[in-house]
């Protein structure tokens, strides 16, 4: 899943926790809508938003309410550690939302078992669904062999967060713009003494060494062969280590990055997605004026992850048009800014960029800039399995100091099986 809280190089916030029950027009019970449901002579459409999104989705869908009156939109709030169970119920009984939040990383598994419905030729009379409105990255995300089974709804993607006045005590009036600049930078700041670090690196976000190969010129995956023990992957997972090597990025120094972040600074510089402006502007508001955002440090490239929500209409919908009609409407630009002012949540389409909030905020302009060189981890259903036997062999290295090339050899290995399953 794509939005998971903090833990420097990306985990989101998405909540463990139920965030709501029913709102807009009245309780639902139970997981499954009975679509085709008429109300006061109105269709009822049913709308699935998972985790902190759906306690503003509400507010969203009374504003389409006002512009499609025959049309009473129901909500669910639904927690993501309980969404997947809950689609796969949805699936099987072929009884679920009418339109239904999906995470980026879902699509091939659902799309996969024939339950997202197939938008390819929507657009002629949904114009607002076409793949030109949106950054190609997000529109990856919604395809599906020979298929676009969802829209993009909001968008996240990582940037360097760094503190200013201490990048410029160790010789950076800007932020280090390669990797190698990333590294002396790391260094320089580590050699403030005791207790100081240059960086913070999650060794449990997943995507981390992927972004980075794909920086150096890995191709990750084409088919069912993998190019994980190739020079580029490699040297993307030796120059990561290289930062627990040196001292510069700490092992389980368990502490808050924000806390971590401001004072002294013990943790100067960090990796993460939007989410993080508002929670530094909220907890360290003294921080104003001493740190920023900046794109990516480049090696052949500086692309970045991709990560966000789609919005997807469930295969076996009665109210076909009614769900079109509100995924056209949460695409168009004036919708998706509303959105951003009521979630900070970043706009997937394109125009919505132009409006004042985005383009005179120094921070989310950044992640604007970055989206244009963004791209999704691997559309494909066993990613998460290859991403976690990654992580169980990066430790490997991290902590153990195994051999970096035994251990990808291993990987790669590891990965075609997977992949020819």
């Amino acid at each position: 899943m794509s939005r998971k809280m903090f833990n420097v190089f990306s985990k989101k916030f998405a909540a463990a926790a139920m965030v709501g029950t029913l709102v807009v027009s009245g309780a639902l019970a139970g997981c499954s809508s009975d679509s085709g449901s008429e109300k006061d002579g109105m269709k009822v459409i049913n709308v699935w938003g998972m985790g902190e999104e759906a306690k503003t989705l509400p507010k969203i869908a009374e504003e389409f309410e006002k512009e499609n009156p025959e049309i009473d939109v129901k909500v669910q709030a639904i927690p993501w550690d309980q969404a997947h169970d809950k689609l796969l119920t949805a699936v099987a009984s072929k009884k679920g939302p009418d339109v239904v939040q999906m995470g980026t990383t879902w699509i091939p598994e659902f799309a996969s078992a024939n339950a997202l419905m197939d938008l390819s030729d929507q657009t002629e009379k949904y114009p607002e669904l076409a793949a030109e409105n949106f950054y190609d990255g997000s529109i990856e995300t919604t395809k599906y062999e020979d298929k676009v089974v969802g829209v993009p709804w909001y968008v996240d993607t990582r940037v360097l967060f760094y503190r200013t006045d201490l990048l410029e005590e160790a010789g950076y009036k800007e932020a280090p713009k390669t990797w190698d600049e990333l590294r002396d930078a790391a260094k320089k700041l580590n050699d403030r003494g005791d207790d100081k670090y240059g960086i913070s690196i999650d060794t449990n976000e997943q995507s981390l060494s992927f972004m980075l190969a794909r920086q150096n010129g890995s191709k990750l995956i084409e088919g069912n062969k993998a190019y994980f023990n190739e020079p580029e992957f490699v040297e993307a997972v030796e120059y990561l280590n290289g930062f627990f090597k040196d001292g510069s990025a700490p092992v389980d120094l368990g502490l808050d990055i924000v806390q971590a972040f401001k004072g002294d600074g013990i943790l100067p510089m960090f990796i993460s997605g939007p989410w993080m402006v508002k929670i530094i502007n909220d907890q360290a508001p003294e921080l104003e004026g001493k740190w920023a955002t900046a794109v990516l440090p480049a090696k052949e490239t500086n692309t970045s992850t991709l990560g966000g929500s789609n919005l997807s209409v469930f295969e076996h919908t009665k109210n076909k048009e009614e769900a079109l009609k509100f995924l056209a409407y949460m695409s168009k630009p004036e919708t998706q800014v509303k959105w951003l002012e009521m979630t900070n949540s970043l706009p997937a389409n394109k125009e919505a960029w132009n409006d004042k909030q985005l383009q005179e905020n120094q921070y989310y302009k950044v992640f604007g800039e970055q989206m244009e060189n963004a791209q999704p981890m691997p559309v494909i259903k066993p990613f998460e399995k290859i991403a976690q036997d990654f992580l169980s062999r990066f430790e490997k290295i991290y902590r153990g100091g195994a051999d970096i090339q035994e251990e990808m050899d291993a990987f790669d290995q590891k990965a075609e099986e997977i992949l020819a399953k």
